[in-house]
């Protein structure tokens, strides 16, 4: 069934399209998926045809009126697969780091605006015969969640692959809309909009009088917790907590990791925690450890956290996530108390009042000028997204998916990880601002050890592995991503 395409780029969605306008705040997304052979490409580009097909979204641009003055607006283009599906040989020495390498550029690389904001390169000729497929995305299309069940549109479930059903191409607009006809149409879209946020704030208004006159005092309490949330949604931020990771650049590191799914989630549970308070809390240990390199002390570090407020009939092309922003402990060394602690604070973040604010949050932070938002957001000192993957072994074009690692931007931050879970393994992808930490080398050792001080909250776990940098496959011999 093909999906019901949003006309107007929903707020959330807006946000991330405006940061575009600051290069250091690039909101692409890239992610990799390492396969154990060479795939069909002929297949391949079936498959993508039919998803696109399927997913209007990824054969439309976004169109934006003037002076913010409202919703961009998502227009037809003369789609051409061609133009976003490419295949190249793997550099010489042909190891997954030349297509670390490759990631890296297309990272930080901007999209054609006048074509749909996605690129995908087959890189081929990998040692062993392997092959890896290079997905960038602009998060102003989807987010972690939806990626996930994008890619399950196009990746099978067996070797024998299959094109899929025939899905006719989608009717699009002759032209796209003049400046008047844009204005007119977005500004109606926003106007519907209000009202409907009104319209439904007067249902709810009857029943909160009816709670005022049992409960006047809980009641004004929760209006003044619900308008301190939106005020820790909003508040700005003009310093980084942290003393060493303080620089900011254009310039990206990617690298990545693995960790055993069971076995976090058992050292989790151990602790009293989820699953998510054990990957944050190896990522704050590995960041206590880095400072402790560079002789600073660190009590805290300042997070940003994607949290999904997405339902289930939201389109998989759109962003239904919210941005938390909030401190973590980092300088307790005891891993167990550390998972404890963090969960006390990403629990918090989850039952922020303001949580389904949040669309309308963003819109008014759309208002402001690139360079207020952007001076926030670039004194984060941490980006940490938990996606959950795919438990099933997949394959493209015949070709089994051995890996699925997503390097999300660094929005300002020092560093993005970006947790995606396939077949029992924690793929953990990587991005490094490389001003913030020009000895990147040294902050990946930090993050393993980690991982592995969480790790042995419980015994027999195996090893974190996968470092580019750090790993042998780097070199030559055994290049299995």
């Amino acid at each position: 069934m093909s999906e019901q395409a949003e006309l107007f780029m929903r707020e959330s969605d807006a946000f991330s399209w405006y940061l575009e306008h600051d290069p250091g705040l690039r909101s692409t997304i890239v992610a990799i998926a390492w396969l154990d052979a060479r795939p069909d490409f002929d297949m391949l580009a079936a498959r993508l045809e039919r998803v696109t097909r399927m997913v209007p979204r990824f054969r439309q641009r976004p169109l934006e009126p003037p002076a913010r003055i409202a919703s961009p607006r998502w227009v037809d283009t003369d789609f051409d697969l061609s133009l976003h599906l490419r295949r190249m040989d793997a550099p010489r020495p042909h190891t997954p780091d030349t297509v670390i390498e490759f990631a890296r550029v297309e990272a930080m690389s901007s999209f054609d605006v006048s074509r749909p904001l996605w690129q995908f390169t087959l890189v081929e000729n990998l040692v062993g015969d392997r092959s890896a497929l290079v997905m960038k995305v602009h998060h102003s299309l989807t987010d972690g969640i939806g990626g996930a069940k994008l890619a399950l549109l196009l990746f099978e479930t067996t070797s024998q692959s299959d094109p899929g059903s025939h899905v006719p191409a989608p009717a699009k607009h002759a032209h796209p809309p003049g400046t008047v006809e844009l204005v007119r149409d977005a500004l109606a879209y926003d106007t519907h909009r209000v009202f409907e946020t009104i319209r439904h704030g007067l249902t709810g208004a009857v029943p909160t009088a009816l709670h005022f006159l049992r409960d006047p005092l809980g009641t004004t309490s929760d209006v003044v917790e619900t308008a301190r949330s939106v005020g820790r949604f909003v508040q700005p931020v003009s310093d980084t907590l942290s003393q060493v990771m303080t620089a900011r650049s254009l310039d990206r590191r990617l690298n990545m990791l693995d960790v055993n799914f069971h076995d976090l989630k058992e050292a989790a549970e151990s602790a009293g925690g989820s699953f998510n308070d054990a990957f944050v809390a190896s990522l704050t240990g590995g960041l206590r450890r880095y400072h402790e390199r560079h002789h600073a002390e660190v009590d805290e570090l300042r997070i940003t956290m994607p949290i999904s407020i997405r339902n289930e009939g939201d389109p998989a092309a759109s962003n239904r996530i919210t941005l938390a922003r909030f401190s973590v402990p980092v300088g307790t060394a005891d891993p167990a108390e550390r998972v404890r602690l963090t969960g006390h604070r990403c629990r918090a973040a989850r039952h922020e009042r303001a949580l389904p604010l949040s669309n309308s949050i963003a819109g008014t932070l759309n208002l402001l000028p690139s360079a207020v938002v952007g001076g926030m957001l670039k004194h984060i000192d941490l980006l940490a997204s938990n996606v959950p993957g795919m438990t099933i072994q997949l394959y493209l074009g015949g070709a089994p998916v051995s890996g699925y690692y997503a390097f999300g931007p660094t929005t300002g931050s020092a560093v993005n990880v970006t947790l995606f879970t396939y077949c029992g393994t924690c793929c953990v992808g990587i991005t490094v601002d490389a001003a913030a930490v020009p000895d990147y080398d040294v902050l990946m050792e930090c993050f393993r050890e980690g991982f592995e001080e969480v790790l042995e909250l419980v015994a027999d776990s195996h090893p974190v592995g996968g470092l580019l940098d750090l790993h042998p496959r780097e070199s030559g011999g055994d290049s299995t991503p």
